[in-house]
């Protein structure tokens, strides 16, 4: 178990590795290894863990009837994903895909959010550890809606990398997706976002080499 991941995770914010060890054991914890291209969750299934990644990357996605792929969301290491579904108990309207060989560690939704016997002294963090990331979850759709508000494939690619550059603090960055993987995330042609990046380099806009840019 890679405890420093979990650590920083916002889920165990405020909880020791003691705590966490103790913890893991309260939540029937257990992880699966997934390669690349493999389904973690599947749209249409019923769903009873909160998963948090601890190796690799997801992306959450969807798929519509003629094929046409949409990237929703990211998920590097550290972060939960699973949660709304599980909590919930509906059936998932999208599909988490392993991007690369990845590790998930699954905890049962029902023992994270009723208190166990034990009255761990720890479990109403983790509870509102978890409004907190589905807070956070909430606000990280919001900007991707806002990105694809834009009326252009310039506007919604600047509104991207002008985010990922405030996150990062610094004009130079290193994004997630690859070239596919950002027109599918902004809902744009994969010919069009390569044109446009290519006509913004040229104007002095941004420079790039593979995933990595600069906003000048």
């Amino acid at each position: 178990m890679n405890f420093e991941i979990l650590k920083e995770c916002a889920l165990f914010q405020g909880i020791s590795e003691e705590e966490l060890r103790e913890m893991l054991k309260c939540l029937g914890a257990v992880t699966g290894d997934y390669e690349k291209g493999e389904c973690i969750f599947r749209r249409g299934e019923r769903i009873s863990s909160v998963a948090v990644l601890l190796e690799g990357c997801v992306h959450i996605q969807k798929e519509d009837y003629w094929g046409n792929l949409s990237i929703l969301s990211e998920i590097v290491e550290g972060e939960v994903f699973g949660e709304v579904y599980a909590c919930l108990g509906e059936e998932m309207l999208h599909s988490a895909v392993a991007v690369r060989r990845s590790r998930v560690l699954f905890l049962d939704v029902e023992r994270v959010l009723k208190v166990c016997s034990e009255t761990c002294r720890f479990h109403g963090r983790l509870v509102r550890n978890l409004l907190v990331v589905m807070a956070g979850k909430n606000r990280g759709m919001a900007r991707k809606v806002e990105h694809m508000a834009q009326r252009t494939t310039r506007e919604k690619v600047l509104s991207y990398l002008s985010e990922q550059a405030l996150k990062a603090g610094e004009e130079e960055f290193v994004i997630g997706f690859n070239r596919q993987q950002l027109a599918d995330f902004l809902g744009v042609e994969r010919s069009a976002l390569s044109r446009e990046l290519g006509r913004m380099k040229k104007e002095g806009i941004l420079e790039f080499e593979g995933r990595r840019f600069r906003l000048r």
